[in-house]
């Protein structure tokens, strides 16, 4: 597919019709609270839905309980074992260049400034990283698992966001089109999928073809779920620079919410790194990653770490080297990945689940295994645009 300006702006009109009808149901039937007290106490899949549950929340529920049909379970295995293997550098690139990513989109950086408290930064990244662990389980779409219950609320977190900022006039949608539209979560799995790809990259990590392709086929199938137009998503790693390179040429700005946002995501991690010592790597991490100009427009600090986190690929390929050569130390790194990202997201949490409810109103303030060949490396897309 190609991706035009005249086609972009098309997907600026566009948003989910499916949840869109449900909230505003829920909304007009004031049952808002009802759903969520109710939804509080169903947190995984194939468990019987609670009584009482309002009538239209109980057919999108049922609507949306299972993946699109279209599903290939064995791209979606690799992908699995594509993540344990590089689950601490996905998470850095989560972290550090994706949700930057969205803070150089000023319109995005806006409604995440109005959708979440400032006071508690932790909570977007918490819900992030949880939200992609529950994916990345063996069982992430049987019963059983947290991440369907996860995406159907979302999904509906997502159209009741829309159903506020139109209501209240809080958005100018003769400019910007209609917030969280299709261009903008088609936007965002790609700064999940292709833009983790691209970082991991860019860290020197060594990625199969096959492995960096079932990544994105993963992302693909969450983007489904979560309700984007599947007749315009990028379906290839080559439509997806397409249009992530179109969409940054069409957005990207320096804004006071974009950051604000910055500053509190590095305050953040200052916080969960021991000590004080190595606080200066987080901003020096984000610069690495998204470049001078973008860590710029974020006011992201300079610091004497920029330069000595060049070094980062050099150490990895010697991780790397240890992880092929001894299945002991392949294990080892693994699980030592295994409990840094689980530590990482108990330290955003506090220990807590996440939950996605609905709010009520709006504040202002509000895969492939080690063993894979690494002469196969992945390349990245060339840029679509120069």
């Amino acid at each position: 597919m190609t991706y035009t300006e005249a086609s972009m702006d098309a997907l600026r009109q566009a948003g989910d019709e499916l949840a869109d009808a449900t909230v505003a149901t829920l909304f007009e039937r004031g049952e808002v609270g009802k759903f969520n007290t109710l939804m509080r106490y169903m947190s995984t899949a194939g468990a019987p839905l609670p009584d009482g549950l309002p009538d239209v929340a109980r057919e999108y529920l049922k609507a949306t309980c299972v993946p699109p049909a279209w599903v290939d379970w064995a791209e979606m295995e690799k992908a699995r074992l594509f993540f344990i293997d590089n689950n601490v550098h996905i998470s850095t690139a989560l972290s550090f260049a994706s949700m930057p990513a969205c803070y150089v989109v000023p319109h995005v950086a806006r409604l995440l400034s109005a959708t979440h408290g400032l006071k508690y930064p932790s909570k977007r990244m918490a819900e992030t990283g949880q939200f992609t662990v529950y994916l990345m389980q063996p069982d992430a779409f049987e019963a059983g698992s947290r991440f369907i219950p996860a995406a159907q609320k979302v999904r509906l977190l997502h159209a009741s966001i829309r159903h506020h900022l139109k209501r209240e006039n809080r958005w100018d949608t003769e400019t910007l089109g209609i917030p969280i539209c299709q261009e903008d979560m088609i936007g965002g799995q790609m700064f999940f999928s292709l833009l983790v790809l691209d970082s991991l990259h860019r860290l020197g990590i060594h990625m199969s073809a096959e492995g960096a392709d079932a990544y994105f086929y993963a992302w693909r199938v969450v983007g489904a779920i979560l309700g984007v137009d599947q007749d315009t998503v990028p379906k290839t790693l080559e439509e997806a620079r397409q249009f992530l390179d179109l969409y940054m040429i069409r957005h990207m700005a320096p804004s006071e919410e974009g950051t604000h946002l910055t500053r509190q995501l590095i305050d953040l991690y200052e916080e969960v790194v021991p000590g004080t010592f190595f606080d200066p790597i987080v901003s020096a991490l984000i610069r690495h990653l998204i470049g001078d100009t973008c860590a710029d427009w974020l006011q992201v600090p300079r610091t004497p770490w920029d330069t000595a986190v060049k070094a980062v690929p050099h150490l990895l390929r010697v991780l790397e080297t240890i992880e092929d050569r001894s299945p002991l130390g392949a294990w080892a790194l693994d699980r030592l990945g295994h409990l840094t990202t689980i530590l990482e997201l108990s330290s955003l949490t506090r220990g807590r689940v996440m939950h996605y409810a609905i709010p009520e109103q709006l504040k202002k303030n509000y895969g492939v295994t080690g063993a894979a060949p690494r002469t196969r490396r992945w390349t990245p897309p060339a840029p679509s645009i120069t």
